[in-house]
């Protein structure tokens, strides 16, 4: 029985590698599930004979816990991108200025989920999300059912991979066809499929999405030219995009970008873009990297695909300021990947100007490969009982009139008590860039509203009145509220130019608050501020100088200051030279897992607090902020007789 496991092992794992890693299959379906079976049966019975690198193990795993937090071993650093030949082409003259005569990978840029992938002897040991970039989630299970990943090489290599996990084409199609006839919700594109499907915690689903893989990195290759070292790969077993180049000239870089941009529409996957790396390994060394991202390698992206799509109905919605806006709704239409069905048009000027009807068929692109855009109308294909666009007189929430700006082609529903401005205020005030308080996002907002515990921003900081009423609400926890209300405490603490941003004044963007705030100091003087103060203030103009009194004259205003007082909000400016020593200009160094904060908060709010953060323990770092599990940053920090921090030291330093 030993002898014939070991035998179907063999026989299945060179079948499957021929199947998902050469993609030149040799074996019948029918063989092919009848070795299976075999296998599957023999194993049942006789456990203590299954091989290390069963192809089994790839079937029918699953995984009921939540994703374990690991650090990488090295960085997996996000690249730069370029969107013309001109950018590119100054990157080459950067690189010319350290090499020479450089050489250069192209490589096609799968548009899917970064994953790395940690063998042991030539077995599967780990699979890791990227995550920030230095810590991911532990997704071996899921990686186990990918059939494209193989759990053993070719050889008994120690070696730590990158790829990209995708979906293709035809595999998203059946995956969203399945889904509409379940009545689920659709996946928009591709790469949300992928990366939704290796977060499973039952892998079985893993497995029945048809994800694919493509690895285009080994961490700890011995070749020096990256061009070897992705035929290395090969060689083991892994499945490389066999569409990389060699190549000297920028000429022939062009021309590569150009021939998959033509041709990106033929592949069986999504990809946006080429990725130019240089070859030679110790020249990658020498070029270095930034704390973002290697200085030798670039991503070209691809211009944004355009699709033609018919104009259903235009309809109006409202900000947190009052401006009334148009939006088209579409007929639903994929650009890039992505399910469109809807789209801002910004204003009646433009509009007009572009001429677009309900009913007209239209060009519509993903500016930036994110917002989708009207570009033009399709006119010969316009029917005669299209309307010409008329904007709307009446907000269409509240119905009272609207008001034009004069120096604008905006309209403004100035009822301060409409309904949709009074919401949109208060996501605003909550939202990231503002006072960031997690866990009161838009949808949470809409529920609190429409049972009067939120109709202002005063009420956001008396939510915790409501509490008993909350956790009666379907969906709402103990657990839950409590995470909500803690972090509107933590709010309290904000500097004065979030809380300025998150107040919505007209025209007083994230800039301008800041300004704003480093010059005046307080809230409470601007209650008396005069034009001729505001307008001496580099960077401020008539418009912000009007709107800023004009805010701050108002009785609600002024009310409002008076109540951030008695809630003990912060209403004053720190200057954090003065007030946070402990972190203003020094460098911290951040290794381990924390219980309460993930490394990308913690590097934001070292940042905010004018700390810098960097990846290597060095003579010139100020601390090592230490979770568990560290890395051998500890031992070098140790070394260096740097001052370490655990996740208590942080914390009271955040609370001094």
């Amino acid at each position: 029985m030993k002898k014939r496991i070991k035998e179907l092992t063999k026989i299945i794992n060179n079948a499957n590698h021929e199947y998902y890693i050469l993609e030149k299959p040799t074996m019948s379906d029918q063989q092919y599930d009848e070795y299976v079976r075999e296998l599957e049966k023999l194993e049942e019975e006789h456990p203590e004979y299954i091989q290390k690198n069963s192809p089994l193990k790839q079937i029918n795993v699953s995984l009921n816990t939540p994703f374990s937090k690991v650090e990488h071993m090295m960085p997996m650093l996000s690249l730069s991108n370029v969107f013309s030949y001109q950018q590119l082409l100054e990157f080459h003259q950067r690189i010319k200025k350290t090499i020479a005569k450089p050489e250069y990978v192209c490589e096609l840029k799968i548009d899917g989920l970064a994953v790395s992938l940690i063998y042991e002897d030539g077995l599967l040991k780990q699979g890791v999300t990227r995550g920030d970039g230095f810590l991911g989630e532990d997704i071996t299970n899921n990686v186990l059912a990918i059939k494209a990943i193989p759990n053993h090489l070719q050889k008994k290599a120690n070696i730590t991979v990158r790829g990209e996990i995708f979906m293709s084409k035809e595999a998203f199609e059946n995956l969203n066809n399945t889904r509409q006839k379940n009545n689920e919700a659709l996946f928009a594109n591709p790469r949300n499929a992928a990366s939704g499907s290796v977060r499973q915690l039952d892998a079985n689903v893993t497995a029945s999405r048809q994800l694919d893989c493509y690895i285009y990195q080994g961490v700890n290759q011995a070749e020096n030219s990256h061009y070897e070292r992705l035929k290395a790969l090969q060689k083991l077993g892994l499945k490389v995009n066999p569409h990389f180049s060699l190549m000297s000239d920028i000429d022939e870089i062009f021309a590569f970008i150009e021939k998959w941009e033509q041709g990106r529409k033929n592949l069986a996957y999504e990809i946006d873009g080429v990725v130019i790396k240089i070859d030679n390994v110790e020249n990658q060394k020498l070029l270095g990297q930034t704390a973002k991202s290697p200085k030798w390698a670039i991503a070209y992206k691809f211009p944004a695909l355009e699709e033609v799509t018919q104009i259903k109905d235009i309809i109006f919605t409202v900000g947190r300021t009052g401006q009334v806006t148009p939006n088209a709704v579409l007929d639903p239409v994929h650009i890039d990947g992505s399910l469109v069905s809807r789209t801002t048009l910004h204003n009646e000027k433009n509009v007009l100007e572009k001429d677009i009807r309900i009913g007209d068929y239209v060009f519509v692109r993903k500016a930036g490969d994110v917002i989708p855009e009207v570009v033009k109308v399709v006119t010969e294909k316009r029917k005669t009982s299209n309307k010409k666009f008329k904007m709307t007189d009446n907000c269409p929430i509240c119905k009272k009139k609207l008001q034009k700006e004069a120096s604008a082609a905006a309209y403004f529903c100035v009822n301060e008590k409409c309904e949709a401005r009074e919401q949109e205020s208060l996501v605003h005030f909550v939202s990231r860039n503002a006072m960031n308080i997690e866990g009161l996002g838009e949808k949470i907002i809409e529920i609190f509203y429409n049972e009067s515990f939120l109709k202002s921003i005063k009420d956001i900081y008396l939510l915790k009145n409501y509490r008993h009423k909350i956790i009666s609400l379907i969906g709402f926890g103990e657990k839950r509220i409590d995470n909500i209300l803690a972090n509107i405490e933590k709010s309290k603490k904000n500097n004065l130019d979030k809380l300025l941003f998150a107040l919505g004044i007209k025209h007083v963007g994230a800039k301008t608050a800041k300004i704003l705030a480093q010059e005046i100091k307080s809230l409470e003087y601007f209650e008396s501020i005069s034009y001729d103060e505001l307008i001496n203030i580099n960077e401020i103009g008539d418009k912000i100088a009007q709107s800023v009194i004009a805010y701050f004259q108002k009785a609600e205003t002024q009310a409002l200051i008076a109540f951030f007082k008695k809630e003990q909000v912060n209403i004053q400016y720190y200057e954090k030279g003065l007030q946070e020593k402990q972190f203003y200009d020094k460098t911290f160094v951040i290794t381990g897992t924390f219980e309460n904060y993930n490394r990308l908060q913690i590097a934001e709010i070292l940042e905010n607090k004018g700390a810098r953060v960097t990846n290597t323990v060095t003579k010139k770092t100020s601390v090592l902020l230490c979770g568990k599990n560290p890395g051998s940053k500890l031992n070098k920090a140790k070394e260096l007789q740097i001052p370490i921090w655990d996740e208590t030291d942080f914390q009271n330093n955040l609370n001094i």
